[in-house]
């Protein structure tokens, strides 16, 4: 169930129209472009409502993608590396983000430090392909983990 503050969230990324994973190759490129503007629109929103948390890059291909995310809790901010790998038939199956910091800190997480998204992301994705991406991921994901006490 998604709660009213993300829902919010989501209508404020743009929705994604190309249907093209990186097997594909000219549609790929469409597709990425698509998925750097939904991320900049999301960073922007983000930052105009003093809520940054995250940085992300990929490699040239746009298959690989790394970066930062963090968490401020009681005035000390927690970072941790972030890094997804985009799967062959994305956009139908959404990319395992991971953590590696995290791994075995909480039962929402697994092997690698990866997010447990099954209930939780899975089927909202599956019913919004291919207007979801790799924003629309960050948003439902790593925002779901840091709601949880990582204590």
């Amino acid at each position: 169930m998604v709660d009213e503050s993300t829902k919010k969230t989501l209508s404020n990324i743009p929705l994604l129209q190309t249907k093209a994973g990186p097997r594909d190759k000219e549609l790929w490129v469409q597709r990425l472009k698509e998925e750097y503007q939904a991320l900049i629109k999301y960073v922007r929103n983000n930052k105009e409502s003093d809520n940054d948390w995250f940085r992300l890059e990929s490699n040239k291909e746009g298959t690989k993608w790394f970066g930062k995310c963090w968490y401020i809790h009681n005035f000390s901010k927690y970072e941790f590396e972030i890094e997804f790998d985009i799967p062959v038939t994305y956009p139908i199956t959404a990319p395992e983000i991971a953590l590696p910091e995290l791994d075995g800190k909480t039962a929402k997480m697994y092997r690698g430090g990866k997010i447990c998204l099954t209930d939780h992301f899975k089927p909202l994705w599956a019913r919004n392909v291919p207007k979801f991406g790799i924003a629309h991921a960050m948003a439902l994901g790593i925002s779901y983990i840091f709601s949880l006490d990582l204590g």
